[in-house]
């Protein structure tokens, strides 16, 4: 029999977003709605799986785990990138790796969802009225402040778009972001120290890479106004998050805005969960009801292609 594991389902909503029957009689799907961090326990689940079809990065697959899954034929993972999984090392194995679809209004969305939480005190206010109180913060004002968008990419070109529509003034920087493309965007294109020091919002939508690890750091934090509020939906190590808490634990900014952190699912006794002005969501820029179609619907083909011999979404090696 044909098995396959599907992993970090923490909803128990895979089967509710995709037609698993459509896979032959004979393969048996396994849910896993728990998250594993150690290796060894990995791959004590994963042994008898000949397929694996991994949420995000939420599980990564090193070289190390994938030499001890020798019955494992295909790994499937949601979305057409992961930098968890070692794709060299998987090939080598005869391990095929495929990717899916994608939606990519899911984090822009949560991404204004966490501006507007940090800037309007909204869980804080949310909680004083629950508790019978009323009116503790003062907001701030969105409309003539500056959004800084770090990354003017797919999602970070709709981000600015938000931003103009609440009459911010928009620019963003990226090592490779040039003047053109910053003007094909509405929006104007600053250096990073100039971004960093003048605007009111500072928005991160770059993908975690060597060059990228920790670009948010103590020196772009110190330039930032004390007013200012920091959002990012992209990756946590691109943020200096011992840094983000010294700022935040002093008061050097107003607050953050974080959907995503070093290390996932955050520990129970992680400094950020107490840290002050911050609003926390556990990273929810892709968990939208149309994202799991796509994501698990493509898992179902992917899956269904590879077993009827037909090309399937193969990612290469980063």
């Amino acid at each position: 029999m044909l098995r396959i594991a599907v992993l970090d389902d923490f909803q128990s909503v895979s089967g509710e977003f995709a037609d698993w029957s459509r896979l032959p009689e004979e393969a048996e799907v396994v849910a896993f709605a728990d998250h594993l961090d150690d290796e060894d326990a990995v791959a004590d689940r994963l042994a008898g799986f000949d397929v694996v079809v991994a949420m995000r990065e939420r599980t990564p697959f090193p070289r190390s785990l994938l030499e001890r899954l020798p019955r494992l034929r295909l790994l499937v993972t949601t979305g057409a990138r992961n930098a968890a999984i070692d794709v060299a090392a998987a090939a080598e194995r005869g391990v095929t790796v495929c990717g899916t679809g994608a939606h990519p209004t899911g984090p822009v969305e949560l991404t204004w969802a966490l501006i507007l939480a940090v800037a309007r005190h909204v869980p804080e206010e949310d909680a004083g009225v629950r508790a019978g109180g009323w009116q503790r913060t003062v907001g701030t004002d969105l409309a003539g402040a500056r959004l800084g968008v770090v990354g003017l990419g797919r999602l970070g070109t709709r981000v600015a778009g938000i931003g103009q529509a609440f009459g911010m003034d928009v620019v963003a920087w990226s090592q490779n972001l040039t003047d053109e493309r910053a003007a094909e965007a509405g929006v104007r294109r600053v250096d990073r120290d100039e971004l960093f020091g003048a605007a009111d919002v500072v928005t991160v939508h770059l993908v975690l890479s060597e060059r990228t690890r920790g670009l948010v750091g103590r020196d772009e934090l110190a330039r930032m106004k004390r007013s200012a509020i920091l959002v990012n939906t992209s990756r946590g190590p691109i943020v200096d998050e011992a840094a983000l808490l010294e700022a935040l634990s002093e008061g050097r900014l107003a607050g953050a805005g974080l959907d995503v952190h070093d290390r996932e699912p955050l520990p129970a006794d992680a400094a950020l969960r107490t840290a002050p002005r911050t609003v926390l969501t556990p990273h929810l820029g892709y968990v939208t009801r149309d994202t799991y179609r796509v994501f698990y619907g493509d898992a179902v083909e992917d899956v269904a292609a590879f077993l009827r011999g037909e090309p399937v979404r193969v990612l290469t090696p980063a």
